[in-house]
């Protein structure tokens, strides 16, 4: 039980570096997002050749590819808030992807509405609008983030009424990653009218960070997460990547020293999202006695 909790925690921090990776890697977001998505997707294809697996595409697949698209846009939006703000302005407002997910969860699952769970998610968005009020700079950040925010609570509702129903998690994620790519490429004719070539050039340190993130932070990680659900609990692994943007933010005030960047009126909002956090974890908990 000790070492699949410190295997847990090892997956939070890797989790934590995507965002830190964001700031490092001198791209813009879509060329991030495009390498990312590629390479990941051939990376998960190896994987699969090599445990010999068959893979045959069907029509039940189209909404995984769908998801896919929505997962790289989401992506987009969140690099873009970390490129135009920081990282701690980014992981911070993709936490109120639970208002997000309080709206769109009983709409697109077909469940009561929890009053409770929006009442919770409110108060980090509280939080959201003082950083937005203060933090007049990184405004468009924000903004970027917040869109970020409600592409991932759209991703995880979706992916929880398409992609539980598969019987393989490795080609789920494969296919979200292949329709991410697809989603990528159509979009890569716009990117180059709009912005040009030039951006998608890669220098062999932001190459290797790619890869980095591609191949440790997206499939790594993942297969360490599988191991760790054979081991934990889903609820105890959810409840703890709660501590994902504590992480991240943490290593971007150790690696790019985040916190000359940022006012009390950040702390003050980062405190009411924590107390969201906290408040919906305890509910939770009960729920779970």
């Amino acid at each position: 039980m000790f070492r699949a909790l410190l295997l847990l925690h090892l997956s939070i921090i890797i989790a934590g570096f995507t965002g830190v990776l964001g700031r490092f890697i001198s791209v813009d977001a879509f060329a991030l997002v495009l390498y990312r998505t590629v390479m990941a997707a051939a990376f998960l294809f190896l994987l699969l050749l090599w445990q010999r697996r068959r893979f045959a595409l069907q029509l039940s697949d189209i909404p995984l590819f769908l998801i896919g698209g929505v997962l790289v846009l989401h992506w987009i939006g969140f690099y873009g808030s970390i490129k135009l703000s920081n990282v701690s302005i980014g992981v911070t407002c993709l936490s109120s992807m639970a208002f997000f997910s309080a709206l769109l969860e009983p709409w697109l699952l077909k469940r009561a509405f929890a009053v409770r769970e929006f009442i919770f998610a409110i108060i980090g968005m509280i939080g959201i609008a003082l950083i937005f009020n203060f933090e007049t700079h990184y405004r468009t950040g924000i903004v970027c983030g917040l869109a970020c925010a409600c592409g991932a609570a759209l991703y995880t509702v979706l992916n929880k009424k398409y992609g539980t129903k598969q019987s393989s998690r490795e080609r789920t994620v494969l296919l979200e990653m292949l329709g991410g790519g697809v989603t990528m490429l159509v979009l890569l004719p716009v990117y180059i009218t709009i912005c040009g070539g030039e951006g998608l050039a890669v220098g062999l340190r932001d190459a290797l960070a790619l890869l980095f993130l591609a191949s440790v932070c997206t499939v790594g990680l993942y297969l360490l997460q599988i191991n760790v659900l054979r081991q934990l609990s889903a609820f105890t692994v959810n409840l703890s990547y709660n501590l994902e943007p504590v992480y991240s933010i943490v290593l971007a005030m150790i690696l790019f020293a985040e916190n000359q960047e940022l006012t009390l009126a950040f702390y003050a909002g980062l405190s009411l999202i924590i107390l969201s956090v906290l408040l919906q974890t305890f509910t939770c908990i009960r729920a779970k006695g």
